[in-house]
Formats: C-alpha cells, sequence, structure tokens
C-alpha cells in the first residue's frame, strides 16, 4: 500500500514511522527511570520511618506495647511473629491486619511488597526483621501509594502529549522539509515534460530555463547541475540536427535537380552522341558531387559518434603533404597559383596516410579556390616539441570577423567576396575537424579581410610504442 504513494508520502511516513519508534523507545526509558526512582524513595522513606521505632523496641522492648498508640496518617504498622501471628497493631489500622503473607525467615534482610487492601487501596510495605532480646520478630510498615501512583499517572499523561506533540512537529516538519527537498525534482520534471514538448513540437525553440541549484554539494544539486548540462547539450545538438537536415537538404536539392532536369531532357526526345556526351558529363559531375557529400557526411556521422577509426600506420608525413600539393597543383595551374612548399624530410607519424591526405587536400583546394589568380599558396611543415605543426597560407580576401567562428560548422558558406571554406558542399572544414579531432590535435586560424587566411594544423607525434599501447 505503501508503494502506491508518492515518494513524498512515502519519505513522511517513513520519517514519521522512526522518529515515533525513536521518541516511544525513549520516552519508555525515561518513565522506567523515573517510576523506579519514585518507588525507591517511596522505599527509602519506609525504611527511614521503621528504623527509629525498630531501635525503641530493641533499646526497651516494653515499648512495642507503643506501637498500638501510634496514629500516623496514611501510616500502617505491625508487629509480628515469624509464623506471621501479630504481635501489635497501630491505631488507625482498627483491628484490620493488613494481608502481607508469609514473614520472612528471622534476622533476614528488609523485603518490600506491594500490597492492594479492599479498605485501604494500593499500599507498599516494607517487612523488616529484629529481635526483641532473643525472640525473632517483623514490623511490617505500610503506606499508601496512592501519591507515588499519581505522580506517575501524571508523567504518563505529560509524556503522551510530549509525545504527541513531538509527532506532530515531526510531521509538519518533514512535510516541509521533503517538499523542499524534492522541489528540485518537481521542476526538473516539470522542465523535461516542457523539453519534450517542445521536442515534438516542429516549431521547436531554445529552451533556456535552467534548474535553481541551492547546494552544489549535495545530490539534488549535483543532479539539477547534471540535468542543466543535459539541457543545454540536448538544445545544441537538436539545434544542430535541425539546421543539419536543413542544409543537407538543401545541399542535396540542387544536384538532383540537375540529374533531374537533364535525365528528362535526355528522355524527351531523341539526341545527338554530342548531345548525350554533354548530357552524361553534366550527370557525371553531378553523381560526384553527392557522392562527396554522403561520403563527408558519413565520415562526420563516424566523427560526432566517436566512432572515426583512424590507422595506426607509420606514415612519412613530408611524403604525404608533397602528394597533396601536387593534387592540388593541377587545380592551381588553371588559376595560375604556386604552391610552395617548406617541409621537414624523414618526418614520421602514426596515423591514417588516406584521412591525412583528405585533410591535407581540404586546405589546399580551399586556398587555392578562394586565392585570386597570379598569387601564391604556402605550405610548411615543421617539428615543434612534441606536434607536427602544418601550416596553409594563402594571398586570398580573408575572412570577416563575424565569419570566423562559424567556418568549422558544416554547409556554412560564405560569399566569394569574404572567402571562407566551400569543399565537399560546405563540409570541408568540418571534415577536417573531425579528423583532426579524431587525431587528437588543434586547428587555428589567423586571418583578416583582403590580408588572406592561415590555418594551423597540430597533430601530435607518436612513436609506434605508444600508438602500441
Amino acid at each position: 500500500m505503501i508503494q502506491m504513494r508518492s515518494l513524498r508520502v512515502r519519505m513522511m511516513l517513513l520519517f514519521c514511522i522512526v522518529v515515533a519508534i525513536l521518541l516511544s523507545g525513549t520516552s519508555l526509558i525515561i518513565y522506567s527511570v523515573f517510576s523506579r526512582e519514585v518507588r525507591a524513595q517511596l522505599d527509602r522513606r519506609l525504611l527511614e520511618a521503621a528504623e527509629p521505632i525498630v531501635a525503641d523496641i530493641v533499646r526497651r522492648p516494653e515499648e512495642r506495647e507503643n506501637i498500638a498508640r501510634l496514629n500516623i496518617p496514611n501510616e500502617f504498622l505491625e508487629l509480628r511473629d515469624p509464623s506471621g501471628r501479630i504481635l501489635n497493631l497501630s491505631k488507625n489500622m482498627r483491628g484490620q491486619p493488613l494481608d502481607v503473607g508469609a514473614m520472612p525467615a528471622p534476622d533476614s534482610d528488609t523485603e518490600f511488597r506491594t500490597l492492594q487492601d479492599k479498605t485501604r487501596g494500593p499500599l507498599r510495605a516494607a517487612v523488616v526483621s529484629f529481635r526483641i532480646v532473643d525472640e525473632p520478630v517483623a514490623l511490617v510498615i505500610a503506606e499508601s501509594s496512592n501519591g507515588t501512583e499519581f505522580v506517575l499517572g501524571h508523567f504518563r499523561r505529560v509524556l503522551l502529549i510530549l509525545l504527541l506533540l513531538s509527532l506532530s512537529l515531526t510531521a509538519m516538519t518533514s512535510a516541509w522539509y521533503v517538499g523542499q527537498s524534492l522541489q528540485p525534482i518537481n521542476e526538473l520534471t516539470r522542465q523535461a515534460a516542457e523539453l519534450t514538448r517542445r521536442i515534438s513540437d516542429a516549431k521547436h525553440q531554445e529552451f533556456h530555463a535552467m534548474l535553481a541549484v541551492r547546494n552544489p554539494r549535495d545530490e539534488l544539486g549535483r543532479l539539477s547541475a547534471t540535468f542543466n548540462e543535459l539541457f543545454v547539450t540536448v538544445n545544441a545538438v537538436l539545434n544542430q540536427l535541425r539546421q543539419f537536415v536543413s542544409d543537407a537538404s538543401h545541399e542535396l536539392r540542387t544536384p538532383l535537380a540537375v540529374l533531374q532536369g537533364e535525365t528528362e531532357l535526355l528522355l524527351s526526345e531523341t539526341r545527338s552522341p554530342e548531345e548525350y556526351q554533354r548530357a552524361l558529363r553534366v550527370i557525371d559531375s553531378e553523381l560526384k558531387t553527392l557522392s562527396r557529400i554522403v561520403t563527408g557526411l558519413f565520415t562526420l556521422s563516424l566523427a560526432d559518434a566517436g566512432q572515426l577509426r583512424l590507422g595506426e600506420d607509420t606514415v612519412y608525413l613530408d611524403e604525404v603533404l608533397e602528394e597533396a600539393c601536387e593534387v592540388a597543383t593541377s587545380l592551381a595551374r588553371s588559376k595560375h597559383i604556386a604552391i610552395h612548399c617548406k617541409l621537414a624530410r624523414e618526418f614520421t607519424v602514426i596515423g591514417d596516410e588516406a584521412m591525412l591526405r583528405e585533410l591535407f587536400l581540404i586546405f589546399l583546394e580551399n586556398a587555392v579556390k578562394y586565392s585570386p589568380p597570379h598569387t601564391e599558396v604556402s605550405v610548411h611543415l615543421e617539428k615543434e616539441n612534441d606536434f607536427a605543426v602544418i601550416v596553409f597560407q594563402d594571398q586570398g580576401p580573408g575572412i570577416s570577423e563575424e565569419h570566423l567562428p562559424h567556418i568549422f560548422e558544416r554547409f556554412y558558406r560564405v560569399d566569394a567576396e569574404d572567402a571562407g571554406e566551400t569543399k565537399s558542399g560546405g563540409l570541408g572544414l568540418a571534415i577536417a575537424q573531425g579528423i583532426v579531432r579524431a587525431q587528437a590535435g588543434s586547428i587555428a586560424c589567423e586571418t583578416a579581410p583582403n590580408r588572406g587566411s592561415t590555418f594551423t594544423v597540430r597533430l601530435p607525434i607518436r612513436t609506434a610504442s605508444l600508438a602500441a599501447d
């Protein structure tokens, strides 16, 4: 039944039950100690009252007759022999002896007994054994325990009231505290539901609401902080995904439209061989564009998922970079652009040769594509501490400041007069960044309008033994 209730109710019930058990146990212990002490005080009072009477009778045996003249309120005295026969009674007993049971053995220790007398009510009695000359006798002195029971009854009522008040205060405190403690969870649930609703909404907007972190050192504070990070990450991923789908659709629409137009044109009527060749060249070019886009998207998806696996081969970095420069030279020659290489020789690293070649071609083709004719592209390779530093420098128009933070975003384009990246349908620098990150390296860009751009790639140099580890 309790498991079906809310977490707040379960926590309150558990807290109240535990506190009730602790308070009840504490109250029982306090009452037990208090009642024992109260009854012990009554026993001591009886013993203190019996001692002078016993002392007088022992000194002067004839004083035992004086017991019959004693009339102490709420205090009853008897003198008996070991067989229980009554030798004398106090005056206030009016000839009605107490039912104290069997007498203790002669010279035994004082015994205390609780009596229930029909006429006098509850009594507490002390049976004191002593001798008058050589005759063993026992003095029975009893006192009403109504006062003691009244004090104990009042104390029980006070404890019960305090217990109920404590439980009520505990219930209210636990309700407030549990409510405050669970408030971040309630807020988290509300915002998670809101985030879910906005995710499913076609008109998705960024979700900026954040959970309040009251105490970053406790569990709920760390949970709130973690979910705040999750909200930010989910928003960023959703926006990136939506933008990516939109941009990918836009990039794929153009070559597909060209392919559809060319095929419809060819099928509309009979064409000459020259027209078929021209159309096929257009189709081949667009298919290559589509292939580059799809390949780039696949590479980026692997990089995003952390599944981009690079080879662990010994690569002569200078040779790979030199080959990439030779491939880019044919494109540069058509624009009368010279590519100057300054490469450190016999430069070996552990990496994926094909991916490194693709990385270098991205920067070279971008530099050539956006550099004006009759300019130069410089490529430098050098070793700096434990890093291989590759620098690609062009003399193009550069990249304006507002575009610079976005150049590594997929499908991000800038106008030709601003310069920027555009290889593989706007995926070039995004692919390059994915490859460099998989290689545990970094990319930096220094640029200014009309002063060209310089891309610096830093790749960690790993020996074969480190790569094997």
